[in-house]
């Protein structure tokens, strides 16, 4: 009877440990020699792996510990890396049952030569907006796989058009005519979701998704674009994943995801609670823990595990295509402490890299809050370089409305002292989310190009939405505002990445777009000279940048009359000056002969200052 009841015993305790496991996924899948960031957490997944034990290793990293979770199904391991290797390395990890073992390699590299990588952006670039799928279709192979989840169809707005990374490396000239010199690109990550084209619900944090290219294209595409002097921004998002994403069917920690599906707050848009003084902490965890909607999971980077991992998952990213930036989505709704942590890590390891946060709201001193060395001493300095000027936007979007005049953007500038580094604000009249600013300018060319002048003249860091360069308009929907770019698809009716293909419309506003991004590179006070501004009474505004010697002057006039500007007006900035030498047309104004400037209705005026 004893020996019976000792065997079920051994029975039972083999039910409820499986001696037998397997290895499914290994993330990340390698790491490099002589990084900062040497101690690394290496998520094992499979079948029954959480009942292994870790056993003694090779040359290449100590394993310090390791972590069961509470799905049998994970294994979180603990290594520091040996950075006096100079060779690569497959690093061996043993895991045993009593019964089964295994060992698993985990790639050791040493770090790619770059000469360019990993370079940052600035106020002397100009950011160029590329909807990944609505850009061009370079390969029309990839654009279905058969497990797609989305619903949509490519005669759909919200459906998949196509675009990719092979359509973007086929354009790099393009764009280097243009002049832009940073490529903005929204998530390419596998998104196999209900519409998936715009990528923000990832369902693999390691794997670009294929109806794009993937991880070799992609790191391609980047060393394709430094090569011509492109930088490349990717946008990354901490804040959720999609419902499709191989996590949710086997959590590693019930608190993996804020609530579950069919069971989690809603979306609260409180994007300012944090910073609020009067915040109470329920408020902020809504901000923080809600969904953006049912298939898109709230992630918990309060858990320890995932907040290692979300990190590694940004750095290996970086590391691997070598990018010079990230534009990190849905900002306010992130724990803050964590991108704190993450911000700081980051830029340890790459200090001329530079990070833009997403902060969707036109209120300059909250958008101020979120920036790295804020001046208001708030709960902790969120180490975030740059923030979406939503602030000037706005201005310009309710001058191109007809809501306010040109006061609306210098009442903004004017309120730089708010900010830690105004300079270093990513400014933007349109994006991929928000009508297009010829769409609310009513197709006024005119008025759009004063806009767009500002935009390209004034401080910060200027973005432009793929397609302005031509005069996309599209309405106020998503599947419009992000309209393929025509020439990019094999429905297109004409190809606008063409000179003899674009109309005079479309080659007027590329000429002027292009005109505006050249005086920015050779006039370097019209990038990076510090501002003088007057206010625009008349709806006329006047402002100068001044960078050493160099001065320029900027005159906009957004009002549908004519203007005059009286030179006296200005005569602390012109007091030096004898003449001005119009940079767009040549023209020459004696200012000892001249009293005052007539400016036409819907223009601008760029002028160089001479002594």
């Amino acid at each position: 009877m004893i020996r019976k009841i000792i065997l079920l015993s051994v029975l039972t305790i083999n039910i409820l440990h499986p001696q037998t496991f397997r290895v499914e996924r290994i993330e990340p899948p390698n790491w490099w020699i002589g990084m900062k960031y040497d101690t690394i957490q290496i998520l094992i997944y499979g079948k029954n792996v959480g009942y292994a034990e870790i056993y003694p290793s090779h040359k290449g990293a100590t394993v310090t510990d390791y972590h069961k979770a509470e799905s049998p199904n994970y294994l979180f391991v603990d290594l520091v890396v040996d950075n006096t290797l100079n060779e690569n390395i497959n690093f061996e990890i043993g895991l045993a049952t009593n019964e089964y073992d295994t060992v698993i390699t985990f790639p050791i590299l040493v770090r790619e030569k770059r000469e360019k990588a990993f370079q940052g952006f600035n106020q002397s670039d100009v950011v160029y907006l590329i909807m990944a799928d609505r850009f061009c279709d370079g390969n029309p192979d990839n654009n279905t796989i058969g497990d797609s989840l989305d619903e949509f169809t490519d005669k759909d707005l919200d459906g998949r058009k196509g675009g990719d990374i092979e359509g973007i490396i086929s354009k790099l000239d393009y764009l280097q005519e243009l002049g832009v010199s940073c490529l903005w690109i929204t998530p390419m990550l596998e998104n196999n979701m209900w519409m998936s084209y715009h990528g923000y619900a990832a369902t693999d944090l390691y794997k670009i998704d294929t109806r794009f290219g993937s991880n070799e294209l992609y790191k391609k595409l980047v060393d394709e674009a430094h090569k011509k002097d492109l930088k490349i921004i990717m946008d990354h998002v901490s804040n959720h994943i999609g419902i499709n994403h191989w996590w949710i069917k086997d959590l590693p920690f019930k608190d993996w995801i804020n609530g579950q599906p069919g069971n989690h707050l809603p979306a609260n848009h409180n994007k300012m609670t944090f910073p609020d003084p009067h915040s109470p902490g329920e408020s902020v965890a809504l901000t923080w823990d809600g969904w953006f909607t049912n298939y898109m999971p709230d992630l918990n980077q309060r858990n320890p595990f995932l907040k290692k991992y979300l990190i590694q998952n940004t750095l290996w990213w970086i590391e691997y295509f070598g990018i010079d930036g990230i534009r990190e989505d849905t900002y306010p709704y992130v724990n803050q402490y964590y991108l704190s942590d993450w911000a700081k890590i980051i830029l340890d390891e790459y200090p001329d890299f530079n990070i833009v946060g997403e902060i969707w709201t036109g209120e300059a001193p909250f958008l101020a809050a979120y920036q790295r060395n804020n001046k208001f001493g708030l709960k902790l300095n969120s180490n975030l370089p740059s923030v979406t000027d939503f602030a000037l936007a706005d201005a310009f979007r309710d001058y191109l409305s007809g809501r306010k005049g040109l006061e609306a953007a210098f009442n903004i500038l004017a309120m730089d002292y708010i900010y830690s580094e105004p300079e270093n604000l990513l400014t933007f009249i349109d994006n991929h989310d928000i009508a297009r600013g010829l769409f609310l300018a009513n197709n006024n060319a005119q008025k759009f190009k004063v806009a767009l002048t500002i935009l390209l003249t004034t401080r910060g860091i200027p973005k432009i939405l793929y397609g302005t360069e031509i005069g996309l308009v599209g309405d106020d929907r998503h599947g419009t505002i992000r309209t393929p770019f025509p020439g990019g698809f094999e429905f297109s009716d004409h190809n606008a990445f063409s000179k003899c293909g674009r109309n005079d419309y479309e080659n007027d506003l590329f000429d002027f777009t292009k005109k505006l991004i050249w005086l920015r590179k050779q006039f370097k006070s019209l990038s990076q000279g510090e501002l003088y501004h007057y206010y625009p009474f008349n709806n006329v505004y006047v402002y100068f940048r001044k960078l050493n010697d160099e001065i320029t002057m900027i005159v906009a006039n957004g009002s549908e009359k004519q203007q005059d500007i009286n030179f006296k007006d200005y005569k602390e900035m012109l007091s030096a000056s004898k003449k001005l030498i119009d940079l767009l047309s040549g023209e020459e104004i004696a200012l000892d002969k001249e009293n005052k400037l007539t400016i036409a209705p819907l223009s601008t005026r760029i002028f160089l200052l001479e002594k």
